[in-house]
């Protein structure tokens, strides 16, 4: 039998860092105002880094026998972290945000210590996806051309796969390094539309050439050549024979002159006369599926809601005085965007929802377990800022175990019946119904994190931009969930239809 007395030791030996006696190494990390010097034992290091066993064996010693090491490119904040990591197995990431944990990850693995890089990997996608998704070239481009971050890289090639805009709409996608915008390019699978694809890559290309001018119809010759070199690996892998023709004049004809002649005249000559053969390489069009996102195999349609629910919304959606039975619900729900698999940082909706019209918005709030939400008729549009007019969308809470009755609550005010916040707050907003009657917001970037979530309660409802309040209190609140569903109208099948015409017709 053998006692173990782990905690005593990792404490001892933490307690060994601030030990100045009999250190021999200098760790000195960081630059200008923030550069720190870490005094530690040699021993120590070799045996628990293999990076540091190398590093100490092609260092001198000066007069003192003290060995100096010197990371420049290594944070103190960061360092000091792994340190006692080093001394004492223990790191504490409790309240530490993704940016730091994903640094430690990456300074983690460059020192070899292996099993810490891939538990706060593993941490990472588990448990800070949004962050990930959101972040995507940052990440992307340092795991790139490593042989490490298996996970992570598996992790990005689904999302390359399944949701392709999460990537070309991330903040910093000019910032994605060359080989890795190309391995993308290269992919059959990338499912998004050609022309997106050549707006994506231009914009990429302009951002790698600042000095361009803002408009190109003042571009110089001088321009145009520069844009064509940065562009050089990128346009062989543009599908321009599977670019509509309209788009062919709109979105390419103004950079005509960064293409190769030959390849330019293929192009127009296939769209005048797409029987007569042409010289340059045609690829094969890329798998373009529908962007909506499926469910899950055996996944329930919704995590907040039930059949009932979405019987009493349709009801709402076409105004009728009594609910749809369960068997007559008009309405598909389709399932575009769920906070607990696809992140809760604003910008996954923005990003997610773009574009998509006639959306059910659904919350459960947190502690209360209240169900509230709203439905927008118009496209939610990432690219504007301002109120947006109609006379269709509603606020509600819906009935469950501890609320007996929904409440309905439809715009009066329609001209400003949503706001949409525009890319200047995106990080911190998402869908916001009225003058706050229902808005989802978070300063930390995840709606489950910081109660700044809102629904307006006011006993003057003539002030109101909707009928009435939804909930009975002004206190602010995080979410536990929440979904997006688009609505999709039923496709009646048609034996119901022959069915309907024989049994009204009169012979």
């Amino acid at each position: 039998m053998s006692f173990k007395f782990f905690d005593k030791l990792s404490q001892d030996f933490t307690e060994l860092l601030n030990d100045k006696k009999e250190y021999n190494v200098v760790i000195e990390v960081d630059n200008e105002e923030n550069k720190k010097s870490f005094t530690t034992h040699s021993v120590v290091l070799r045996y628990r880094s293999p990076y540091f066993d190398k590093e100490l064996a092609n260092v001198t010693t000066n007069e003192n026998n003290i060995k100096t090491i010197i990371k420049p490119n290594t944070s103190a904040q960061i360092f000091e972290i792994i340190l006692k990591y080093i001394y004492g197995g223990i790191i504490n990431i409790e309240n530490t945000d993704a940016k730091t944990i994903y640094e430690l990850m990456v300074n983690s693995n460059e020192l070899e210590l292996k099993e810490l890089s891939v538990k706060l990997e593993s941490y990472l996608i588990e448990s800070k996806a949004s962050w990930l998704k959101t972040h995507f070239s940052l990440v992307y481009r340092s795991i790139f051309d490593s042989n490490e971050f298996k996970g992570l890289k598996k992790f990005y090639n689904d999302i390359i796969v399944k949701y392709p805009n999460l990537i070309f709409e991330s903040e910093d996608f000019t910032s994605l390094q060359e080989a890795a915008l190309i391995s993308i390019l290269k992919r059959d699978d990338l499912k998004v539309e050609e022309t997106k694809i050549w707006d994506y890559v231009i914009k990429w290309g302009i951002e790698q050439n600042p000095t361009l001018p803002a408009d190109s119809k003042k571009w110089s010759n001088e321009n145009f050549k520069a844009l064509k070199i940065t562009l050089q690996q990128c346009l062989p892998l543009i599908r321009y024979f599977h670019i509509p023709g309209e788009d062919i004049w709109k979105k390419m004809k103004p950079y005509k002159k960064i293409f190769e002649e030959q390849l330019w005249d293929d192009i127009t000559q296939h769209f005048i006369s797409p029987n007569e053969p042409i010289t340059s390489l045609v690829l094969p069009a890329r798998i373009v599926s529908n962007p909506e996102l499926p469910s899950r195999v055996n996944e329930p349609f919704s995590t907040i809601i039930n059949n009932e629910h979405v019987a009493e919304l349709s009801s709402w959606i076409d105004r009728k005085p009594t609910i749809y039975s369960l068997a007559n619900i008009p309405y598909e729900f389709q399932l575009i965007l769920r906070g607990s698999r696809d992140g809760f940082h604003p910008k996954t909706f923005w990003n997610m929802c773009h574009g998509h019209a006639g959306t059910i918005v659904v919350a459960k709030v947190a502690e209360t377990d209240e169900i509230i939400g709203g439905y927008n008729p118009l496209a939610w549009d990432k690219s504007t800022r301002g109120y947006r007019e109609t006379n269709d969308s509603f606020i509600f809470s819906l009935k469950n175990v501890s609320i007996q009755n929904s409440i309905l609550s439809r715009v009066i005010n329609e001209n400003e019946a949503l706001y949409y916040r525009g890319s200047g707050d995106q990080n911190i907003y998402g869908p916001e119904f009225g003058n706050l009657e229902f808005v989802m917001k978070s300063d930390a970037s995840d709606f489950t994190q910081d109660k700044k979530c809102r629904c307006l309660y006011v006993d003057n409802h003539s002030s109101n931009y909707y009928e009435k309040s939804i909930r009975t209190t002004n206190k602010t609140f995080s979410i536990l969930d929440y979904e997006i569903f688009k609505i999709i109208k039923k496709q009646i099948p048609i034996r119901s239809i022959l069915f309907n015409i024989i049994h009204n017709y009169t012979f």
